[in-house]
């Protein structure tokens, strides 16, 4: 849930984001306003951050995307900050982001983390979900009292009218440009490349890729069939269809596929994947879902895509459901672990076995109970074929009423197998192919919200498998399907190493075409990549009594690497080799425009026989101490096989500030420091001493 862990990259991408959104009369909404870094007791902890951290880091974003794109809302966050909460916060929201912003937008609250009437003097506009919430009589009597002023409600009141006005909810009317339909040979096409354009070549030893596509392949891991192409939480969206890496190269390798499944990756069940289901009634990927009120009429017979239901969360059902049946199909069948996963009482029955269960509510909030709902299964023999029908009852403990929140799956998947015995089978695999690709990754477990990580190394025997397979191969590439850094002891054991992202719902065919030089991998890493866990420089973020201090300021990531605060990372932010070779030369200073602007040039040659992106990246190291490395601007280009390109690339003004906490204003950096021109601060390719004339 963020684009990187640099302000400028960060502000920059959600400005141009906002742009293209809000030009089609559709809101923009930025979150979460701010120092949300902790899922841990996100609704009570709070975030300690000084002034100058919180100006220079943490609200640049922002600040970047309302001048730039003037972004329509703004959502404040769950966390306390400096001992106030997000919706209260006076000092964020109205002196900072209204006032001296000169914004005009609508602040609306996350989910449920409005807790009283102090939000309403503190800059808040909206709570949500309405229109029940710790305002309504209340809010009205404090009004009436003289706590909150009249003239503060008039603000909000012209701030939810001037949104409804911008999406044409006063009259007016909008209307969007016509769109190829999510399926269509169209958009695949489009999906595809902007997918194979993200992914990121880490390593590429003797430069083993792109691989022939007339080569054996051995392609092993649970990612490689069960590939992830969306995110968790609110990171997840419902695609009309995902591709696996299995379906990618099986659609355009001319040699041989073998295909073997990996180790477990999970710790917790989830529901069936659309095709491991399908709907008895017309086999569309998905199930069959009967739904039966509280007085045990049906209100519902319908297909849904997903084998998940959230019940009582913006449904339109009328009342109350207490009872589901799931009903799916299973093509393959075999031993499967089969269960239900949500609160209440279950029944499940397939031609071979039923049995039935009871699954209680688990401690925690309210977020951890919707991302990660308990759940019961047990293996049993479904034929390929089989029906398998999961039926639900809620119980007093599951919550009742008509906008009681249950979560309600049916689990359907392959039984999990003795790690030793899968490893076994993809070794033989790999040693009986050209090249061996392993696929692995996380998953929506680890990364979602309202729960932090604990390690950034791969569930399961992910890592065994790797080395198993690099030992036994000829040749191993590896494919990281992840959104987050993972460390890789196998890293000197293999030949090359793809990060995949999240790549959506082209994302098996996108990461086939870069395996195979269809398309260039010409993403750049916008997070560092620590050599193992508590080697960053800021990894803690659990609170302590409640508390987060944000010890480390504004040092974070590559920032802090580059200052010695934390050891070398296996990855710069900014690092990404893609498939050309470059060579950089003649770099300078620009003659600037503008009084102030700062502006460098360079000529770039593409030394290898393929056309490549390259993204030339500026970084400013400040002369003084306490001021850490930061990117200042970068500029892409592609150039054609044993040709040069001049690049120019202009510095962010906004970068050469610093926060004055006694003047309370910004103030200039100091004359001085250098530029650095690079790919990613692994690979620094020239350095310029900046004269202190142009530095301010």
């Amino acid at each position: 849930e963020a684009y990187s862990e640099d302000p400028l990259l960060t502000g920059k991408l959600a400005a141009a984001y906002v742009r293209g959104l809000q030009s089609n009369q559709i809101g923009a909404c930025l979150k979460h306003l701010v120092g949300n870094e902790s899922e841990t007791a996100r609704d009570t902890m709070n975030s300690i951050i000084d002034e100058v951290t919180l100006r220079e880091l943490y609200l640049l974003p922002f600040e970047i995307a309302v001048e730039e794109s003037d972004p329509w809302s703004i959502m404040s966050a769950y966390n306390r900050l400096n001992g106030v909460t997000s919706t209260a916060q006076q000092h964020v929201q109205n002196d900072i982001v209204k006032l001296e912003w000169y914004w005009n937008g609508l602040i609306m609250s996350d989910w449920y983390a409005t807790k009283s009437i102090d939000a309403a003097v503190g800059g808040l506009d909206l709570v949500m979900p309405g229109p029940r919430g710790p305002w309504g009589a209340k809010l009205l009597a404090a009004v009436e009292g003289g706590q909150v002023a009249e003239s503060a409600i008039d603000d909000h009141v012209v701030r939810v009218l001037r949104l409804a006005d911008r999406v044409g909810r006063l009259g007016g009317s909008r209307s969007w440009p016509p769109e190829p339909a999510p399926d269509s040979p169209e958009r695949k096409d489009q999906l595809n490349r902007l997918a194979a354009a993200g992914i990121t070549v880490l390593t590429n030893n003797d430069r083993v890729l792109p691989l022939d596509r007339q080569l054996s392949v051995a392609l092993i891991g649970r990612h490689a069939v069960e590939t992830i192409d969306m995110g968790g939480g609110s990171a997840q969206v419902n695609p009309p269809y995902q591709t696996s890496v299995a379906e990618g190269l099986a659609a355009i390798l001319t040699g041989s596929l073998s295909v073997t499944d990996g180790v477990e990756v999970r710790n917790r069940a989830v529901s069936a994947r659309p095709g491991f289901i399908v709907d008895p009634q017309d086999d569309r990927p998905g199930v069959r879902a009967r739904l039966y009120g509280a007085d045990h009429t049906e209100v519902a017979d319908r297909h849904y895509d997903r084998a998940q239901l959230l019940l009582g969360f913006d449904d339109n059902f009328g009342q109350p459901i207490d009872r589901v049946v799931l009903i799916g199909r299973t093509p393959i069948g075999g031993e499967l672990e089969v269960g239900g996963l949500g609160t209440g009482n279950w029944i499940v029955r397939s031609s071979s076995a039923s049995f039935e269960f009871s699954v209680t509510a688990p401690e925690g909030n309210f977020g951890e109970a919707m991302l990660a709902p308990p759940s019961y299964s047990r293996s049993i023999s479904v034929p390929a074929g089989g029906l398998i029908e999961a039926e639900w009852r809620r119980t007093p403990s599951a919550g009742g009423g008509l906008n009681a929140v249950a979560i309600v799956g049916l689990i359907a998947r392959p039984a999990p197998r003795e790690s030793d015995t899968v490893i076994a089978e993809a070794v033989a695999a790999a040693m009986a192919a050209d090249v061996a690709i392993v696929v692995v990754g996380f998953t929506e477990e680890q990364e979602t919200e309202s729960i932090d990580k604990t390690t950034l190394h791969l569930p399961g025997r992910q890592n065994d498998l790797v080395e198993a397979v690099a030992a036994a191969a000829k040749r191993t590439i590896v494919v990281v399907n992840a959104a987050t850094p993972a460390i890789m002891p196998w890293l000197v054991s293999v030949d090359a190493v793809l990060w995949a992202g999240l790549p959506g719902q082209e994302g098996g065919h996108a990461i086939a075409a870069a395996l195979l030089g269809a398309l260039e991998p010409a993403g750049r890493l916008v997070t560092t990549f620590p050599t193992d866990d508590a080697l960053s420089p800021a990894w803690s973020v659990t609170p302590v009594d409640g508390d987060l201090p944000y010890t480390e300021g504004t040092f974070i990531g590559y920032r802090g690497h580059f200052a010695g605060n934390a050891p070398e990372p296996a990855f710069w932010f900014g690092h990404g080799l893609g498939y050309g070779a470059w060579e950089y030369t003649d770099a300078r200073l620009r003659d600037s425009t503008h009084e102030g602007d700062i502006a460098v040039s360079v000529t770039i040659r593409n030394t290898s026989d393929r056309i490549s992106r390259e993204v030339v990246q500026l970084y400013f190291q400040p002369i003084e101490s306490d001021q850490p490395v930061r990117l200042v601007g970068w500029a892409a280009t592609t150039v054609e096989a044993g040709q040069s390109a001049e690049v120019a690339v202009s510095a962010d003004q906004r970068l050469w500030r610093r926060w004055d906490s006694e003047a309370n204003s910004w103030a200039t950096l100091d004359p001085g420091g250098q530029l650095l021109l690079a790919r990613g601060l692994g690979d620094i390719r020239a350095r310029m001493d900046l004269p202190g004339s142009l530095s301010k």
